[in-house]
């Protein structure tokens, strides 16, 4: 595909109300929304479980987790359902031909420094979801869904601090 030919994205409103619809099923079907924190969180248990399963009996929060799960910690819907976003990721970028080992970002920076600034974010939401006992789909999302307030509150905040420091990271990937 050209560079000079415009790509063709899925419109915005119909994504939304997609997601939308993805967790009221999720809650109807099986009385929890969806989330990543949750998939993430049980990789890491099932990783300090493997390598040292003495700190994950004795630690409190390693404890907790483990007790409240039958058998293996990655033997959880949800880490199956990230494992379906991500290859459903990859098919959706092969069918559209957008699939590309290319990072995209500003001419003035260079790929490191995108990659960088792209992995200190990811580490910084993965922290903060942990702080906030979940994820923006977890707390924004679903709470919006059953029409709780934090959920509400949760997604103003969330955009709104995303919208006022766009500004000041513009140039990592315009």
């Amino acid at each position: 595909m050209s560079e000079h030919k415009k790509r063709s994205y899925m419109n915005p409103y119909l994504a939304g109300v997609l997601i939308g619809v993805v967790v009221l099923a999720s809650n109807f079907i099986s009385g929890r929304s969806v989330g990543s924190s949750g998939a993430v969180k049980s990789a890491v248990v099932a990783g300090v479980e493997t390598l040292a399963p003495s700190h994950a009996e004795n630690a409190l929060f390693y404890k907790e987790y483990l007790s409240g799960h039958k058998g293996n910690p990655l033997n959880s819907w949800l880490v199956y359902e990230m494992l379906g976003v991500i290859v459903g990721g990859f098919i959706s970028g092969i069918i559209s031909r957008r699939l590309t080992w290319k990072v995209e970002h500003n001419p003035k920076i260079k790929s490191r420094t995108r990659l960088v600034f792209a992995l200190a974010g990811g580490i910084l939401f993965g922290i903060g979801s942990q702080f906030g006992r979940g994820c923006t789909s977890g707390s924004a999302l679903s709470g919006m869904a059953v029409l709780s307030l934090g959920g509400f509150i949760s997604m103003i905040s969330i955009f709104g601090t995303a919208f006022i420091l766009a500004y000041f990271f513009r140039k990592l990937w315009i």
